[in-house]
Parts: structure tokens; sequence; C-alpha cells
């Protein structure tokens, strides 16, 4: 519990304040027991919703809007976190979604589980400087063996990376749809993928996914080219145009304002109509610069002027407008067609090509969908679901999905899922641990039993019994089985390789070293200090020393 109080050294008997009245500041075993359970509560806030058979949690706002999901980040980041130890957990899922895209949930009950060994070594006096030293031997030896367990895989080898994609998707609320989307996703990962000097880059912002509710997740599309969430300019257009030629402009099709004051003098009709003529001319010009490239659609990052719409309407061109910039970019990759910022610099070598080109109703809104494009190097996932809460966890399970088979491919390393590493690594840390004397060896083998958590919670969500399940784990485990994992399914321990259950390397090493990395950090801290200025009460973030409604949160 923090304790009011201000900070006092002593001058010749005379005390001295340092800290102003009223701030707040916990100490030694208070600031780590607070800062532990800070960070135990967010790990089981998630723990619940790992693996196939996980729980989904539904996060309602100030204002009744909802998300129902059991993807770990999404879930923190929607929930109204105070406690600054908390907030370090949420850096650990972020941290993890964003190099990886997957694992969010795993990396959050490591580092839970971690804290809570620690406790124990903390409360037989190990000092916490000799725990963090443990872990970190630990943790370097830890991903030397998922080194050592992992498989190799590539480009090509697309059953495998299925694979990956359906392990990420399982337990996601898609899993009667996730062999249909894991395929679409492979191929969105194989069409954007570039080789370069025997390394693979995968640029995961090159699939672009557009939402739509009004149809079933199985009616998801991958689309060879892009969605644009806008609709054609002017009705006299062709809605649809096959073989075309696309010239992207990042320039007003519309006359100029002046940028300073200006003052026109019209003191006839005549110059009044010769006024507007060479408006309309210039217009006109406009447009025949863009139609005298072969160009049969047009597609305008800025405004096009009602006239210029019927000038191009007239030579049969498509037209739409106010593209966004990321869109724009993402054609030209995919089209192979190249922005232009001037139209008197357009010319027929600039213009994209895709097979067809058309004006769409979805759930209502118009889309243009620029389909088959020759060799794009940018897609988009066209990603349906019944209501619109079914389409954004669609939409989640394909962007975990896509994280996985992209960091599959660009490490070109695999592991085992079902629990298998963790098992694997934790016996062998046990082995390792007998290398070392005196209380580093009560660190290392705190950091085996932790990972054992992730198999744990995988029995546990199945509702089956843990304790057998990790007895089963570490039999097999000690009889050489590497990959056996937990078979929630049946209930037991079997071959999780066999069964297809793969998850990449860099999901798992990336999991092991930011958990271990934010317990290291968390642990170290023997001393919170929070500013004066607190509303509340006087009250610390996040209540007395823990986190609000910390208990309700299982």
């Amino acid at each position: 519990m923090m304790a009011s109080q201000p900070m006092i050294g002593n001058l010749g008997g005379q005390p001295i304040l340092i800290l102003p009245e009223g701030t707040l500041r916990s100490q030694g075993k208070d600031a780590q027991k607070a800062n532990i359970a800070a960070a135990k509560a967010i790990a089981d806030a998630v723990r619940t919703t790992l693996g196939p058979k996980g729980m989904d949690k539904m996060l309602v706002d100030s204002i009744g809007d909802i998300v129902i999901t059991n993807d770990g980040v999404t879930i923190l980041q929607e929930m109204e976190i105070e406690h600054p130890a908390a907030k370090m957990m949420v850096e650990v899922a972020k941290t993890q979604n964003e190099e990886v895209g997957d694992g969010t949930t795993t990396s959050v009950i490591i580092s839970g589980e971690l804290l809570k060994k620690a406790e124990e070594l903390l409360e037989q006096d190990i000092h916490p400087t000799v725990i963090t030293r443990g872990f970190k031997i630990a943790k370097e030896e830890a991903l030397k063996i998922l080194q050592e367990i992992s498989m190799p895989v590539t480009l090509e080898d697309k059953e495998s990376l299925e694979k990956i994609a359906i392990t990420s998707m399982s337990g996601k609320s898609v899993e009667r749809a996730s062999p249909f989307l894991a395929k679409l996703v492979v191929d969105a990962v194989n069409v954007v993928a570039e080789k370069e000097n025997g390394k693979v880059n995968i640029d995961v912002n090159n699939i672009k996914r557009e939402k739509k509710h009004g149809a079933s997740s199985e009616e998801t599309e991958l689309i060879r080219g892009i969605v644009i969430d806008k609709e054609v300019v002017h009705p006299a257009m062709p809605k649809n145009i096959k073989e075309a030629k696309i010239a992207l402009v990042d320039v007003a099709l519309e006359i100029k304002e002046p940028e300073t004051d200006a003052e026109i003098r019209i003191t006839s009709p005549e110059q009044m109509q010769a006024f507007l003529e060479q408006e309309h001319t210039m217009l006109k010009d406009m447009v025949e610069k863009v139609a005298v490239t072969g160009a049969n659609v047009l597609i305008c990052q800025k405004g096009i002027d009602d006239l210029a719409q019927h000038y191009l309407a007239k030579r049969g061109v498509l037209a739409t407008r106010r593209v966004k910039k990321s869109d724009m970019e993402a054609l030209s990759k995919a089209t192979g067609g190249r922005i232009v910022t001037s139209l008197e610099d357009l010319s027929a070598d600039d213009l994209g090509y895709a097979k067809l080109v058309e004006e769409k109703k979805i759930a209502g809104e118009s889309m243009t969908f620029i389909r088959d494009c020759k060799d794009p190097k940018a897609v988009t996932i066209l990603v349906r679901g019944s209501t619109d809460h079914v389409v954004d966890e669609v939409d989640r399970s394909i962007e975990d999905a896509i994280g996985a088979v992209s960091s599959a491919v660009e490490v070109g390393r695999i592991v085992a899922g079902a629990g298998a590493p963790e098992s694997e690594v934790a016996m062998r840390l046990r082995e390792y641990a007998e290398k070392f004397s005196g209380r580093e060896q009560l660190a290392i083998r705190a950091f085996a039993d932790a990972l054992e958590v992730i198999p744990r919670s995988l029995a546990e969500n199945a509702g089956i019994d843990p304790i057998d399940v990790l007895v089963g784990l570490r039999a097999a485990h000690d009889k050489g089985g590497v990959t056996f994992g937990v078979d929630v399914f049946n209930g037991q321990v079997s071959d999780a390789l066999a069964r297809g259950v793969i998850e990449p390397l860099k999901v798992k090493t990336l999991a092991i070293k930011s958990a271990a990395e934010a317990a290291e950090m968390i642990l170290r801290i023997d001393d919170v200090i929070s500013a004066g200025k607190l509303s509340r009460g006087g009250m610390p973030p996040g209540g007395m020393g823990g986190m609000p409604g910390a208990e309700g949160m299982e």
C-alpha cells in the first residue's frame, strides 16, 4: 500500500522536506508486491482466451460501444488501464503485435507467470538483482534451445504455411472458415513477397483489408488488385471496363482559384461568355490530355470538376476522385502505373493495367474494384462477416494469420505449437540449471517452471486436468518427443507437428524475449513515487497498490 508521507532528510537535527506533502510513495517489498499484483491481474485477464478452446471477452466502453474478441492486444488496448506496471504489460503485447502480429496473449501470460515465480523467490529473501540475472541467463539459453528445435520452412511450402495460418486463427470465432481463410492469407503473402539476395521480404501493409458486413465469413475474397471505397463520379460513365489502362493522377481536374485576392471585371455579356468558354476549354484540354494517352480509367487523388466529369463520361472514361494517398500508392504497386503530379507529364508509359475495373454495391455502399492486375505487388482481402462485430473479429484473425505467415517466411524457421516448444525449453532449462550453484539456479528453474504456464493454460481452457497434462508432457519430452504438445480436442498429449499445429519461430522467440525483459524491468523497481497533484482524494494510480477491479477481471 502506498503511504502518503514526505521524503525527509536530516541536517543537524533539522528535518528537510524533499517531496511536497501529499506525495504518494511505496517502497521496497510493498512496491514490488503492488507492481507484481497489477501485472498478474493483466495476465489473468487474457489467460482464459489462449488456445483453440479459449473464451472471448466483451469490452463495453463508456458510451456503450462493444467489442467482442479474444485477441490479446485488442483486449488490453480497449481496457482502461491506470496502474503503471500494468501499462508495461500492455506495451509487451503491443510490441509483439507490431513486430510479429501474433502471439500477444502468449507473451503477456509468460510475463505474468515469470513475475509470479519471482514473487515466490522474493519471499525467500532472494534479491531482485539475483533473480533478474538468473532470468537473463535463462532467456539467452531458451532462445538457443528454440533455435535448435526449429525446422526450416520456405515460401513454396504452402501446406505448412496454411497450417501456421490455421493455428494462428484457432480459437477465434472464424474457426469454421479458417482452412478457407488460411488459403487466402497464404496466397496473399505469396503475391506480395519480394526476394532480395536470397532473403524474403514481406511488407504486410501491401495486403490491404477492406471490411464489409452482410455476408458470411466464407465469402471473404482475395482480390489480385485493389478495392477502393469510392464510387464512379458520374452516372453516365461506364460501370465496368475490361482490359483497363489506368491513369493515376495526383492533380485536380479543376480550374485553380488564384491564391491571392484577384478581381475580374466583366463589363459585357460577350466577355462573360468568353470567360466561361475559356474555362470549358481548359477543362476539356485537361480531359484530352488524359484520353490521348489511351487511358480508359482515371483515378484521381484530388477533385474532378463537374464539367470535367461530363467530358470524361463522353470519352467513355471511368473515373473516381479524392482517393486516399495510401490507396494511390497501393494502386501504383498493384497495377504498375506511375502516380503523376502534372497532366503535361502523363504518357502511355505511366498507365497501369488491370483486367477488369468495376463498380459494385456491397452492403449498400458502392466500391470500385481493380481486379486481376498483371504482377501485383499489393493486394486486397475483402473481409466479410454477418454483422459489424463478426467482421471486426474476422479481420483481427486475418491480421494475426498474415503476421504469423509472413514472420515464418521471413525467418524461415518454424516450431510445433500446442505448448510443445515451451515444454521442451522448460525441460532443457532445468537440466541447464544444474550447471549453476547458488541462487541463480533457483531463478533459472523458476523461469523453466514459468514457461509451462502455456500448456497449463491450454489444458485449463479446454477443461482438461492441467496436472495430468503437465505430467504427460514431461514424460513425453523426457523420451525425446520434442514436438509433443496438448491435444485440447482429445484431452491428451500427442504429436503437435503430426496434427498440423505449427507456429513461426519468431512468434516464440519474441514472446520469450519481451516477456522476460518486461518482468526484469518490473522486478527492478523498488520505489514508486507519484505526483502530489492527484485527484480522487489522493488515491494512487490504479487504487490501493493494485488495479481497479483486479479481482473481477478473471
